[in-house]
């Protein structure tokens, strides 16, 4: 059952890719991650609500259960981690190619299964390794034609975001599984989503610090231009150049990311589950992201790119078989 929810997990997470890209098309990236976990506090703040008030009983799907003070504090380091890689990674999406950032960031697996067999001493059989293997393979070769589109860490700013990103996340990944061992998980999607809302709101007056103080001088107007790596990396990444606007997708991000962190989480509380399995499962939902980037967005190399999503589709098939043997 949690290979399911690993699945389900996955294409929820590739809608939040595609709504991301679009959301943070000539907009605020701190903006609009504020106004995605305000929405996503929305959603998750009636559960809470309604267990507290015993309409919801504990042995519903939907319960959040009470945790403790220390409890909350292990939830608000995970909302540090996960805050700090999506800021990271929120700036690449905007920057860089979806077919590009998607895959690069779907790397984390290979970070979490070397965690996850030193930490917790997790083993794969025969057919789980060759699926983490082709997967992982062409994560690495996704990276390899980054530098085909002329993507450098060296002189780009936003790819090492997106690698800070990606190893951020991994470590989330990692720290997840602990958590789903001792706190409920209900309990740790709702309460790291409201701290994540109070710690977004200072970064976002940080990083938009200029705009404000431009609007207060009577500037006529904010260049919406995105700055070149050279000019991001003299003055911050994380410095934000456009104001920010509403958007309908945004409550695309929040939606989809709800769905797709329950279905992961619930899948980690499975005795059973791998935490290398369900992180590499999970990021195959780059397929969708892929397609939009190809199609829509009219991204290069896509024949190069397609062969190695052939090999993610492998991997992923060879997970099942040993999942399911």
């Amino acid at each position: 059952m949690w290979i399911i929810l690993a699945i389900l997990s996955a294409l929820c997470l590739g809608c939040y890719d595609v709504s991301k890209k679009r959301s943070l098309d000539g907009n605020s990236v701190t903006g609009v991650l504020l106004l995605s976990v305000l929405c996503s506090s929305c959603l998750l703040l009636p559960f809470v609500v309604l267990s507290r008030l015993g309409i919801l009983s504990p042995d519903s799907l939907c319960y959040v259960a009470e945790v403790s003070a220390r409890d909350h504090l292990f939830i608000l380091l995970k909302s540090c981690l996960v805050l700090a890689s999506w800021v990271c990674a929120y700036m690449a999406v905007k920057h860089l190619p979806l077919t590009l950032v998607a895959p690069v960031n779907a790397t984390r697996p290979m970070w979490t299964l070397l965690g996850a067999l030193l930490l917790f001493g997790e083993r794969l059989d025969a057919w789980q390794w060759v699926g983490v293997t082709l997967v992982l393979a062409a994560f690495f070769a996704f990276s390899f034609i980054g530098h085909k589109e002329g993507f450098h860490i060296r002189n780009n700013a936003y790819m090492a975001a997106l690698l800070l990103g990606t190893l951020l996340g991994a470590a989330s990944g990692l720290y997840d599984k602990y958590l789903m061992r001792h706190i409920d998980h209900n309990a740790v999607q709702a309460y790291y989503t409201f701290y994540q809302a109070l710690l977004m709101l200072p970064v976002y007056l940080f990083s938009t610090r200029d705009i404000r103080r431009a609007a207060r001088s009577g500037a006529s107007s904010v260049s919406l231009d995105a700055p070149s790596p050279a000019s991001a990396a003299r003055a911050g990444v994380f410095h934000e150049h456009v104001p920010l606007r509403w958007r309908y997708s945004i409550l695309g991000i929040s939606l989809f990311l709800v769905l797709s962190d329950f279905f992961y989480l619930l899948a980690l509380t499975d005795p059973d589950s791998l935490i290398a399995v369900i992180s590499t499962t999970r990021r195959c939902g780059v397929v969708i992201p892929f397609v939009y980037g190809a199609i829509v967005l009219h991204d290069r190399h896509i024949r190069l790119k397609s062969l190695c999503l052939l090999l993610v589709l492998a991997g992923m098939l060879c997970l099942l078989i040993g999942t399911l043997l």
